[in-house]
């Protein structure tokens, strides 16, 4: 490598180092992709498990987390600690100690690596690189590339593949040796393992973007010769025969967009991959059917294991079809079904592990981000929120908001409709239907609004007859959208039944109350939010609808520090809140009223010309009060929960 080339490093991401102070020791690992020009760092991951006396990484429990966090197509490519030149030395041999973790002894073992250094009496950050794998022979970093557009560089010439795999994995094993289970799933992953590096297995690839105009037919390719040591950064140059379908000559370009207005990882190019047991080779000689018996000796018992393998892989567009099989998808698949063994072997019969592979696309991350979670578990449950806790730490997102929970996952399926991968969320019900509404009328106040989405719930949806007593359960249904469409909670918004069943399983309610058509409360919806999310909600009490103006204020401070709908109810009647327009000086106020009273179709411009959503005063300009001088009011304030 020429020394110039050497002496830059690119930066796709913004950089960071330690706090002043910090204890010395490995503080980021970089993250770069064989893809990519040498020296070129995508995301910069926090390492987040050391040893004492001298601090140091524990390389073993940090492989293991980054093995499953870094999709294939990007890879560890050195390491940033505290200090001066020496402690550059020893962040990239911790780099190079972790890189044959994560890859092997052979793997990139002349690899270039990056070496930072951050002086806490100075703030400076200095980097520095080694050119082999003589960790002694560094060089000083003399041009620092902050790219100005790092998803363009990055997904201009990059695409994404994706192998979905659900496997049934039968396991037989005796009742009078149950730990034979154990040997049992270790020999079926290993057939699995198996029957993917067979060279007759058939891999067909096709564009998951289903509404291009010009869209390629899929393409076959089998004779895979697997060899886990090809360096991908030059495997254009070497493309192998194909004895099948001729996709030899194939690169991932095949599938691209061309004219793309913009370039991110929800838009890119994503290349669906389907593994085909069945292989496409020449028939072999007649021969009659076989069927073999195998007696059991004793008495055992049958376990199926359902697991499902999802793979998401980063490449090249020049990158050859067989490639992306063989270095990404294969080795992608295999780390998959590994990683699935040593966490359902512990407890395989007592508890039956139920793991699921999501990819997200976290705020401040270039790449996807792969993160296995245990569905038996729930999203509340201690264990998961620690883990998710740690994986804020790794990646440096904020700690008071859901951003890694399964309702932030890409939502793959999207591509279909819209070309574009998104996240999950939510129904096809009307959103945010205050958007855009005429103004509330008045002079000087200033607005204070809900922030974030909701769907709009209202009488008669969903084919069900709820008019004359369902209005506060309406209201309940847009306000715990709201938490699912902000990703607090994945669980889907709860019918009338499901709601009445939770009062009664809190003892709220007689079991006479599932099916009834009581109404319900401010009261009761703080429990149902608070057994179903979590979520803990403060009650106003007004005793009578002229007092509400008074507490515009309180609502204001509501809407600018917590930013949630709130539940307004009085007498017969509830309605959601979803802003106040408010004149301090002068006292005059207006409510963003949403009326889950409406009764007609999803159209709307019927429902913004009825006034079900608009600016209400508490009394009009004919006279007429809004809110009932002769009932009390209770409002409910959810509060924005600080959690991950």
């Amino acid at each position: 490598m020429a020394d110039d080339s050497i002496r830059s490093v690119k930066l796709l991401c913004r950089q960071k180092h330690p706090n002043k102070g910090s204890d010395p020791g490995i503080h980021y690992w970089f993250i770069g992709s064989p893809f990519l020009p040498p020296l070129t760092i995508v995301s910069i991951l926090r390492c987040i498990h050391t040893v004492p006396s001298p601090p140091s990484p524990d390389l073993l429990k940090e492989s293991n987390d980054l093995r499953t966090l870094i999709p294939k197509g990007f890879e560890l490519i050195g390491a940033l600690a505290s200090g001066n030149e020496t402690n550059a030395r020893a962040a990239i041999d911790a780099a190079r100690g972790l890189r044959k973790l994560l890859y092997g002894e052979i793997i990139g073992e002349n690899q270039p690596l990056i070496g930072a250094v951050f002086s806490s009496d100075s703030g400076d950050l200095k980097f520095f690189v080694s050119e082999s794998g003589n960790v002694t022979d560094i060089k000083p970093v003399t041009s620092i590339i902050q790219e100005q557009h790092p998803e363009k560089f990055l997904w201009e010439n990059g695409c994404l593949l994706r192998c979905e795999l659900p496997i049934k994995l039968p396991l037989y094993y005796p009742l009078k040796n149950p730990t034979d289970v154990e040997k049992a799933y270790v020999q079926a992953t290993e057939a699995v393992i198996a029957k993917l590096k067979d060279p007759q297995a058939v891999y067909m690839l096709e564009t998951l973007s289903k509404n291009c105009p010009d869209q390629p037919s899929p393409a076959i390719v089998r004779g895979v010769q697997l060899d886990f040591h090809t360096d991908l950064s030059k495997t254009k140059y070497f493309v192998k025969g194909d004895n099948g379908i001729d996709a030899s000559s194939l690169s991932c370009s095949y599938f691209s967009i061309n004219n793309k207005a913009t370039f991110s990882m929800e838009n890119a190019d994503i290349i669906q991959v389907s593994v085909l047991f069945n292989s496409l080779g020449p028939s072999s000689a007649s021969a009659a059917p076989i069927a073999e018996y195998l007696p059991v000796l004793e008495e055992a018992r049958l376990v199926v294991v359902d697991i499902k393998l999802d793979v998401l892989c980063y490449s090249s567009r020049e990158l050859p079809l067989r490639h992306a099989i063989s270095c990404l998808i294969i080795p992608g698949l295999i780390d998959q079904l590994n990683i699935l063994q040593n966490s359902m072997l512990p407890n395989l019969l007592a508890q039956h592990p139920q793991l699921k592979p999501c990819h997200f696309s976290p705020p401040g991350i270039l790449h996807p981000i792969t993160v296995f979670y245990e569905l038996s578990f729930g999203e509340t449950e201690m264990k998961q929120v620690e883990f998710r806790r740690s994986l804020h730490s790794r990646l440096g997102l904020p700690h008071d908001r859901p951003l890694l929970r399964i309702a932030n996952a890409l939502d793959f399926s999207k591509l279909k409709n819209s070309g574009a991968v998104s996240l999950q969320k939510g129904s096809a019900l009307l959103k945010d239907v205050h958007i855009g509404i005429p103004s509330s009328g008045v002079t000087g106040g200033t607005v204070s609004l809900v922030q974030g989405s909701y769907e709009y719930h209202h009488y008669l949806q969903d084919g069900f007859n709820d008019s004359g007593w369902g209005c506060a359960y309406r209201s309940l249904q847009t306000i715990i959208s709201w938490f699912r469409l902000q990703n607090y909670s994945s669980i889907e918004v709860p019918s009338h039944r499901e709601i009445q069943q939770s009062l009664v399983e809190i003892g709220d309610k007689d079991p006479s109350f599932i099916g009834s058509r009581e109404w319900i409360g401010a009261i009761e919806l703080s429990f149902v939010l608070d057994k179903l999310l979590g979520v803990t909600c403060k009650v106003m009490n007004v005793r009578s609808g002229a007092e509400l103006p008074e507490k515009c204020r309180e609502l204001a401070l509501h809407f600018e520090t917590q930013s949630t709908p709130v539940m307004i109810g009085g007498g017969v009647l509830a309605y959601t809140l979803l802003g106040v327009d408010y004149n301090e000086a002068s006292g005059d106020c207006a409510f963003l009223i949403l009326d889950p009273h409406y009764t007609g179709t999803e159209d709307l411009k019927k429902i913004i010309n009825g006034g079900w959503c608009g600016w209400k005063k508490a009394v009009d300009n004919k006279g007429k009060n809004f809110f009932l001088h002769d009932k009390f009011y209770n409002l409910l304030l959810p509060q924005r929960p600080n959690m991950v």
